[in-house]
């Protein structure tokens, strides 16, 4: 093997040593501590609810409506 393959493969065993701890270290500093944990989820909002609007109308004031235009069309038709 040649001296180029073996740095590529120490450099992929460096990478595979860092994907595996980096979450393993992090998993240990948060959950040997919780209060690093609610500090960082205590800076975020993670869920934010839009302000409340009006209601829509309930689909008895929507079928009242409806008939109210129809009888506003039907007069407007018929005086034409």
């Amino acid at each position: 093997m040649s001296s180029l393959g073996t740095s590529k493969g120490i450099l992929e065993i460096a990478k595979f040593a860092v994907y595996v701890t980096v979450p393993i270290g992090l998993m240990y500093f948060f959950a040997s501590n919780t209060k690093n944990l609610q500090k960082v989820m205590g800076n975020r909002e993670y869920v934010v609810y839009p302000p409340e609007a009006q209601r829509p109308p309930s689909p008895e004031e929507m079928r009242e409506m409806a008939r109210e235009i129809a009888r506003q069309r039907k007069a407007a038709k018929d005086s034409q």
